[in-house]
């Protein structure tokens, strides 16, 4: 769902658009000038929302709020005031999106309040070095310069990114440490803005509680008179247990209140927010108890740095600077160790509080929260009903239908302390960056249609197991709008031993891929036709991509399926084995048919697995058939080679790609060969009618015309497409040939030409390369494009 804007309204140079909830009037494109100024000053400001119609939204953030996905506010002073902001800003979005949530960074962008902020945004704010940090009292001023043509950044503290969340429908928030009172500030009003903020904005803040160096018992005493409820994360621990103190898990002081699990988390943000109970919540996760630092220990330095800071005179907002930096240096970096640390494990535990929250405001009401039902068990029946009963909403149509893998990826980047190590060693540990999220190639490819569709609906079948691997899953799904109504979930119950498909790829110093392992046992240990039957008879869609992982009589039930439904097949192979698949012997099995009437439509192999396939149809026959030799006898190619080369080159001539293509025609009349850095090798039919045989301009890639007489076949096209960039900096090559293939059948559902599509599809597969996760949300950004090419 798009945000409105409204054009005629006073502005600046770019596009404003409204939050969710806002008054409905936003800044659009108007030059702001003072008589522009005078003119709608009054309709602009005549709106009780005020700062509401000045604020951004990211489309992304916008649709999530608007629909309750779970969506994590994240502040930005720890990027833009920080060592580390320009990676760690990419971190944390990662992390947010791999535990089923989406991220929103909020900040002060050329003098606009942002939330969800873009990656080039954070960068730009860092290299300016003139970010300042903004709070509440600071927002309006920022903001207003900006108005009057004077553009300054700003990292939001957590009192100014509670706010901007508050205006913009978000409810959770992920960050460090909370301000607090500091010591004699009974005397000094020394107290830090975050504890007003909490006791006046509705806002849940997940923080490892305040820093140890502040007065911790009159911080909770202030958070109690402004009405803000402070539970602690008991993290394994029985009875009461201690507010924590940043670095350390036990401060001496006890917490007002404890929960146990993220339902219960969750289930106060709900209830405050039922009640209309505007002020804000502190949960606090203490630090994990191998990154904590321990309290005795802790508070002797903390108490050597406060005595030096009074003594040299540091007070006021130069009194945490100083500590900070003092205790960096009596820890031995131990503290920002600690630091890094707690500000990850407080931004998964937002974003899973945040995922049952989603939860429970898309179940209903408070009905489903029974005093004497568990959470946990209540969610879980919730959980196997959607995914089971297909009677649900699976039955509603899709353009596209991709039946395939859906995975728990881990990602290993091989990093060495040797100058030059490229390669990891054998038989040893190696250091690396190990990241994780959701892949699968079914599952990727479906994101990456979904997210390139500009109308076309995309359904997504796969199978889970009944594990915390499968409910992560879930959950990421419903984040990206992908509906999980299709993905079954195999009980334990009724599927022993069954476990959630996983897939660890380790990757060498330059990201290029060294060894991958799969356990996707899943897809081929539970045959279940029927139910695959039934979905594809329902969904109807234009489009079904089925990929390799399945097993081959799995496989061909989806094609036999897709053949009943007149839907148009695609088969994407996944690796060298698993490619071999769609060739096997065929005994018992529903036959591979042939053009004019293909069970596939398109394959998307790389070049080893176009060899495996072709060298899995030769060994079981497929080339023996009369009706295979008929097409290749209508292709007349004769001095074959010389063309492949013309077209393809030499060293893909001699490496046999052209060739096999071609022999793989008749039962696939499209093949899409990957090639990386080369590019994109299209091999196809084309039909009697087709336009491309009268067109001068695609002459060059006719590779040969069929005899007139010949009932179906009018000629072959073949031509390779360089790669759409190049890329210097590859961050992960996970997902990047799904997100081409998903892009691709995206241009294709909505009327689109294959060779018209290849150049967009592969500027969907870059946007994933410089993406460390599976598929970049920034494939969306592509939508327009991919729908004029499919018209053009």
């Amino acid at each position: 769902m798009k945000t409105a804007r409204l054009s005629a309204v006073l502005t600046r140079p770019c596009l404003y658009k409204l939050v969710p909830g806002a008054a409905s009037m936003a800044l659009g494109s108007y030059p702001l000038t003072p008589k522009s100024l005078s003119r709608h000053s009054q309709r602009a400001f005549s709106s009780p929302s005020g700062l509401k119609d000045l604020l951004w939204v990211s489309e992304e953030v916008s649709d999530a709020v608007a629909t309750n996905k779970p969506v994590v506010a994240l502040e930005s002073t720890i990027y833009t005031h920080g060592f580390m902001g320009k990676t760690l800003a990419q971190e944390h979005d990662q992390l947010v999106r791999s535990h089923g949530g989406i991220p929103a960074i909020i900040a002060i962008v050329d003098g606009v309040p942002k939330v969800g902020v873009s990656h080039e945004d954070i960068v730009k704010m860092i290299e300016s070095g003139s970010a300042v940090k903004v709070s509440r009292r600071d927002i309006s001023y920022l903001v207003g310069m900006g108005l009057t043509g004077r553009k300054i950044h700003g990292g939001t503290t957590i009192a100014g990114t509670m706010l901007l969340a508050r205006l913009a429908g978000i409810r959770v928030f992920g960050t460090g440490g909370l301000g607090g009172v500091h010591r004699g500030g009974e005397n000094s009003m020394d107290i830090s803005a975050d504890l007003t903020e909490l006791g006046r904005t509705r806002v849940a803040v997940v923080s490892s509680g305040c820093k140890g160096f502040l007065d911790l018992p009159r911080t909770l005493e202030f958070l109690e008179t402004q009405g803000c409820l402070v539970s602690t994360f008991a993290d394994g621990r029985k009875g009461d247990v201690d507010f924590p103190a940043f670095w350390a898990r036990d401060s001496g002081v006890t917490s007002p209140s404890t929960f146990y699990t993220d339902e219960e988390a969750a289930a106060m943000i709900f209830a405050q927010e039922k009640l209309n109970i505007e002020s804000g919540m502190l949960i606090a996760n203490p630090i994990s108890e191998e990154y904590g630092i321990p309290k005795a220990e802790m508070q002797s330095m903390i108490e050597q740095a406060v005595t030096e800071a009074l003594e040299k005179g540091f007070t006021g907002n130069k009194n945490t600077p100083f500590i900070l930096g003092r205790l960096k240096e009596l820890t031995g970096e131990r503290a920002v160790v600690a630091n890094m640390a707690l500000v990850k494990s407080n931004i998964i535990r937002a974003t899973k509080i945040s995922v049952e929250l989603s939860r429970m405001l898309t179940s209903g009401t408070s009905q489903k929260l029974h005093r004497n039902t568990p959470i946990l068990s209540q969610r879980k029946v919730s959980q196997t009903k959607t995914a089971h009963d297909t009677s649900l909403s699976s039955s509603k149509q899709a353009d596209i239908l991709v039946a395939g893998s859906v995975a728990i990826d881990l990602n290993c980047d091989y990093g060495s302390i040797k100058s030059g190590q490229v390669e990891p060693q054998r038989h040893t540990s190696n250091p690396a960056r190990i990241s994780q999220s959701i892949g699968g190639v079914g599952h990727n490819v479906a994101l990456a249609a979904h997210y390139a569709s500009s109308d076309s609906e995309v359904a997504f079948c796969s199978l889970v197991g009944d594990d915390v691997a499968g409910t992560s899953i879930l959950s990421t799904l419903r984040s990206t709008g992908l509906d999980s109504t299709r993905v079954k979930v195999l009980t334990t119950d009724e599927h022993p031993n069954t476990r959630t498909a996983q897939y660890i790829a380790v990757n060498d110093g330059k990201k290029d891929l060294v060894i991958a392992m799969a356990d996707m046992d899943i897809f081929k240990d539970h045959p279940l036709p029927h139910h695959w039957q039934s979905m594809v008879a329902e969904t109807k869609p234009k489009w079904l991509v089925t990929d390799g992982n399945w097993s081959p009589e799995q496989l061909r039930t989806w094609l036999q399926a897709g053949r009943e439904n007149k839907s148009q097949v695609i088969f994407e192979p996944v690796s060298v084995e698993k490619s071999r698949g769609l060739f096997c012997r065929e005994r018992g099995l529903h036959k591979l048919r042939i053009f004019p009437d293909p069970s596939v439509t398109l394959a998307s192999p790389n070049q080893y697995e176009l060899a495996a396939m072709h060298q899995a149809a030769q060994e079981n026959d497929y080339f023996e058939s009369t009706e295979w030799f008929d097409i290749i006898d209508s292709f007349g190619m004769r001095g074959a080679r010389d063309k492949f080369v013309h077209i393809a080159g030499q060293a893909l001539t001699d490496a046999g790609v052209p060739l096999q293509s071609v022999q793989l025609l008749p039962y696939i009349p499209t093949v899409i060969t990957k090639l990386g850095a080369q590019g994109v090798l299209m091999t196809s039919i084309l039909s009697k009618d087709d336009a491309r045989l009268r067109d001068r301009d695609e002459e060059e890639y006719i590779l040969s015309r069929a005899p007139p007489t010949h009932p179906s076949v009018g000629g072959m096209y073949m031509r390779l497409f360089p790669a759409a960039k190049k890329v210097e900096e590859v961050i992960s090559v996970n997902g990047v040939g799904d997100t081409f293939l998903g892009v691709l059948v995206a241009g294709l559902a909505q009327g689109g030409r294959v060779d018209r599509l290849i150049n967009v599809a592969q500027k969907g597969a870059v946007l994933s390369l410089q993406w460390p996760g599976s598929v970049s949300p920034k494939v969306a950004t592509l939508k327009q494009e991919v729908l004029q090419s499919a018209k053009t």
